[in-house]
């Protein structure tokens, strides 16, 4: 048997309505005891010291979730493994990730899946994974979702690439809605974003680059919506859609109507994405490329206010790690994407919570509870009794600079080396053993 003891500290664990402080037991990968502060001061006293952390001035917290990360395992191992990016995602106080498929080769085989899900490569945390939605991530035949669901996939996507074509993403819905799970969508019409390589606005034609108007990400988000009205309509099923990294007014005006119309849509919105707009570029910055691109502060705000009313129903990093070689070239070369797992937390706090006043029950909500719900993850995302011991330790008002060569990522990639955070993860623990500490 073992166990680990938390006290001390203020629970906030908004799937079980809790925030004040209690004492937490873990046993044997499982929440064993949840009292109120003091309340279980027996077992403490029968208790080494090593299986006790002391969690006073802290917030304890069901371990984070993120429902979109890039980990390049197998065939990109120079910029990140699962060993790698799960160290980074526990140095962040995620406890559970879901891997994207754009790996090489591409995640669309039970063959590959398992591999990737196997123990010997070495996670850090829960590693899970959506296989890509179509052979190859082609866009042109879907994969066996039914296989791949029952060998455990969590959701089906061509991240990094949109599904075009109508009739491949019809069917790819309708086969996702037989199974309960999301298709996460790219929402991106790459036939209006060729030879761009960032936002369509004042700060591109200023550095004379080509730019991608908001027009391609709400386009695609428009014509999926249309596909779920008539899916219910003829098919009489339910697809869920899953909108990633949504950067745009205008995306989010069309998920917001058809949230209030009923369909079963959610999105996620990205770090950067509610953090930086394009001035982050500057003189050409290859580390504040990324793929939606960083926006004007009319679509940042448009972001924050979505996070604020509800329409944003998580946040995801979409941590993309990439070499410094590939991205010390000229900008419209580099490769899109930066490294979050580190920064996620101490960003949304600053932002989310002290700068908009967002609650800090809601910022943990929306990396916790609702994420949990967007994959249908049971007894994750929560701390109640019986859940997985998954929990993060952190300090919600310390103050302090990220520092990119410190980091746990293969890849140094990000705009934030320097920048100021707000709460810092003290301890994260998985299935009961801790892997993090500071």
């Amino acid at each position: 048997m073992s166990e680990l003891l938390l006290h001390g500290g203020r629970l906030v664990d908004p799937a079980s309505g809790v925030d004040a402080p209690h004492d937490v037991l873990l046993r044997d990968g499982r929440v064993a005891a949840v009292e109120k502060a003091g309340g279980l001061a027996s077992h403490a006293h029968s208790l080494p010291k090593e299986l006790q952390i002391d969690a006073a001035g802290m917030v304890l917290a069901p371990g984070l979730i993120d429902v979109h990360v890039h980990l390049r395992e197998p065939g990109q191992t120079y910029k990140e493994t699962i060993a790698t990016g799960t160290a980074a995602a526990a140095a962040g106080g995620f406890t559970t990730v879901v891997a994207m498929p754009n790996t090489a080769p591409v995640n669309d085989s039970v063959e590959l899946l398992e591999w990737m899900l196997d123990a010997k490569r070495g996670a850090a945390v829960n590693l899970l994974a959506m296989p890509a939605a179509t052979f190859g991530s082609m866009g042109v035949e879907i994969t066996d979702f039914h296989k791949l669901a029952q060998a455990g996939a969590v959701g089906f996507t061509d991240d990094g690439k949109p599904v075009l074509e109508d009739d491949v993403m019809r069917a790819a819905l309708v086969a996702a809605a037989s199974l309960g799970v999301p298709v996460s969508q790219h929402a991106e019409d790459t036939r209006m974003t060729g030879g761009c390589s960032m936002n369509a606005g004042r700060v591109a034609f200023r550095l004379g680059l080509r730019g991608m108007p908001a027009e391609a990400e709400s386009k695609i988000v428009e014509r999926d919506i249309r596909l779920l009205r008539e899916i219910e309509r003829v098919d009489h099923v339910r697809p869920h859609l899953h909108v990633q990294h949504v950067s745009t007014a205008l995306a989010l005006r069309a998920i917001r109507e058809a949230k209030k119309d009923g369909l079963h849509v959610t999105c996620e919105a990205a770090p950067h994405h509610f953090t930086l707009t394009d001035e982050a570029i500057g003189d050409y910055n290859t580390n504040a490329k990324m793929n939606p691109p960083l926006r004007d502060e009319a679509n940042r705000r448009a972001v924050i206010e979505a996070l604020l009313d509800g329409t944003v129903d998580c946040i995801a990093t979409d941590h993309a790690p990439h070499a410094s070689h590939e991205k010390e070239v000229e900008f419209e070369r580099a490769p899109n994407g930066i490294t979050g797992l580190e920064t996620a937390l101490g960003l949304a706090l600053r932002v989310l919570h002290r700068e908009h006043g967002m609650p800090l029950s809601r910022v943990i909500e929306l990396m916790t509870k609702q994420p949990a719900e967007v994959i249908r993850l049971r007894e994750r995302g929560t701390l109640g009794v019986g859940s997985h011991a998954d929990v993060v330790v952190f300090d919600a008002g310390a103050e302090w600079n990220f520092a990119a060569k410190a980091s746990r990522s293969k890849s140094k990639n990000t705009p934030f080396d320097g920048a100021p955070m707000l709460g810092r993860v003290h301890a994260t623990i998985c299935g009961g053993r801790v892997v993090y500490r500071a």
